[in-house]
Formats: C-alpha cells, structure tokens, sequence
C-alpha cells in the first residue's frame, strides 16, 4: 500500500470518528436552543385556553415533564438506538415516516437546482475566464456578484410572478396535480427470507421514467422549473466565481503554456489540461453547496409550498414540534457529512497531488 492511499484513508478514518462528535453537538445545540426560544409546544397544539388538566396530560403524553436534563438524556439516549422520536402535533407519526414521506421531493428539487447550477455557473464562468478583461468578463463578474446576493425569496415571488401569474406557462403551489395521480415505480433491492424487498424512490421525474410515462415526466418538470430555476440561479454565482477565477489561473500557468507552445489544439488544452484542474476546487465546494442547497431549500420551499423536508421543517419550527425540528436538523447533518468525505475521496481520485 502507497504511503498517499495509507495518508487517505487515516484520514478518512479520522473523519469518520469525529463525525459522530459532530452530530452530538448538532443535536445538543438544537435541543438546546428549542427549548430556549419563547413558545410551549403544548399551548401551539391544544390551545392557552386549554384545560390545565389536558396539558398535563399530553406534557407526560410526549415526555416533556422531567427535567432538562432529564429530558436531554432520553433524547441522546433514544439518538444512539436512531430513534429521532415522534411527532407531538401528529402524535402518532414518527419522525422517520416523516422524513421518508418528504424528504423525496427535497432531493428532488436539489438535484435540478444542483444542475441548473452547474449550468449556468460553468458555462457563465468558462466564457467569462476565456475572454479576460472584455465585456464577457466584466458581465461574469457582474452575473456573480447579483445572483449571489438575490434574495433567494424575492427570486421565487418574482418568476411565479411573471410565468405564473402574469403569462400563466407554469404552474405553482404544489408537486403534481391533485387531480392526477403521481408515478411510482417500487424498485425491488434484494431478496431475503422468500420475501421481495422492494423501495419506490419518490422521485417523480425518475419514477415516470422508469415507467416510461412521458406525460407524468413532463408534468412533473413543469411544477419543478420555478422552484429549481429559483434555486439555481442563486447557487449559480457560486459556480461562476469559482470557475471563472481558478480556470484563468491555470491557464496562465506553466504547463497550459508549454502545450500550447507544442502545437496542442486548444480545445484539447481547454478540456484536457485547463478545466480538469480549475475543476477540482468546484468538486470541493460541493459539499458546501450541498448545505446551502438544504438550508435555501427551506425558503424556496416555503415560497412554492413545495411538500418537501425543509418545509416540514419550517411547519415544525412554527409549531414548536420539538422532535421534528430536531430529528430533521440531525438528518441534514448527516447528509452533509457524508457528502463532505465524499468530495474529499472524489478530489484525492482526480488530483493526485493531494496530500493528508
């Protein structure tokens, strides 16, 4: 085993261990912080003129009558048995239903934004990199500097406001008609005990074409542009100041210099030499995008009343259901943590000059 792959996997092992520690104080810090802020759960569900006898009941009913400690210590304790614990205004619904029921159209949304993002930012950072000091430049400059202070809000309110509203092209409000029946598509894992094991995604988009339904593909992309469009354009800015600053540098360097000198095509020094290594800083920035993608989820989400994850998260936030937001809050967490070693892994692959 080569000393680098020995220095990348202590280091991954390193990683792995701390994540946990990570996920503690995560996960302590909104406990903390839930029950800091003004509000009784209890009054947000049955009401202040509840009977006392009635709130009682229901306080014991969801465990929030012992002590902060106390109730901090049933709470790490139910989190090592991954039991992120019931829903206090839906009582019976555990917060992993919840997650499993919303969460799909969350990384449904994110992955078109993630690509709208791409999309734009690249190709606004490439021409912007390849034309220095023109007006290309100036404009790449200009585009990443606006969409990266948009508010992601204002963006929504005014795109349903044009397509929607004003020429009626798209439509908003949910994530499929109600009228219409959304694709599924159960995807069998594995086989254990004589018994199918099987999983539906809840991607829609996916789903249908697994079905090879274009109609419920195309409705389904039709009630995704706004949001993702909305999205990725504010994520965008990031993409294309990265691209646009790192791509330059390389070619100005040594070695895009000596292959020109060589008589390379220049598409090929472009994509072969250039933009492979002016690519390595967008991989990592990825998983820091991934978290800003989660927590602009919520706003976006919120404002075309997306059914997804970070919109349950606000309606749980607004009706102080403590094990929601914090089971939520953990459940990101552990996203972005898995994403962050994950781009670590994909950058040593690419440039083997990483060192750990």
């Amino acid at each position: 085993m080569s000393s680098r792959l020995k220095a990348l996997l202590y280091y991954i092992t390193a990683r792995l261990l701390l994540a946990p520690i990570m996920l503690w104080a995560i996960a302590s810090i909104v406990f903390l912080l839930m029950r800091a802020t003004p509000g009784d759960p209890i009054d947000a569900i049955l009401g202040p003129r509840a009977p006392e006898s009635v709130k009682v009941a229901l306080r014991e009913q969801v465990g929030l009558t012992g002590s902060l400690f106390s109730q901090y210590w049933e709470y790490m304790k139910d989190l090592l048995h991954f039991n992120l614990g019931k829903s206090i205004s839906t009582r019976e619904q555990t917060v992993w239903q919840i997650i499993k029921n919303f969460f799909p159209a969350t990384a449904e949304l994110a992955i078109y934004a993630l690509l709208i993002a791409l999309a734009i930012g690249l190709t606004v950072g490439i021409v912007a990199a390849l034309r220095p000091n023109t007006k290309w430049d100036v404009g790449g400059r200009l585009f990443g500097i606006i969409t990266y202070s948009l508010p992601l809000f204002w963006v929504g309110m005014i795109l349903q406001l044009i397509f929607s509203v004003q020429l009626g092209w798209l439509p908003i409000g949910t994530r499929f008609p109600a009228s219409a029946e959304p694709p599924t598509y159960p995807i069998n894992i594995f086989r254990i005990f004589e018994r199918d094991i099987t999983i539906d995604l809840g991607i829609y988009t996916i789903n249908a074409l697994l079905k090879g339904d274009w109609n419920s593909f195309w409705t389904s992309i039709q009630y995704l542009i706004l949001p993702a469009t909305s999205l990725g354009i504010v994520i965008s800015g990031i993409f294309e100041r990265i691209v646009r600053v790192n791509l330059r540098q390389t070619l100005q360097s040594d070695y895009v210099e000596a292959a020109k000198a060589r008589g390379i095509n220049p598409s090929a020094i472009l994509f072969n030499h250039a933009l492979k290594n002016a690519m390595i800083p967008v991989i990592t920035i990825l998983g820091l995008t991934l978290a800003s993608m989660l927590g602009g989820a919520v706003l976006t989400e919120v404002t075309f009343s997306w059914p997804g994850l970070a919109n349950r998260l606000f309606e749980a936030i607004s009706g102080r259901d403590y094990p929601v937001v914090q089971g939520i809050i953990v459940f990101f967490a552990i996203i972005v943590t898995i994403a962050s070693i994950l781009v670590d892994i994909i950058n040593a692959w690419i440039d083997p000059r990483i060192r750990y």
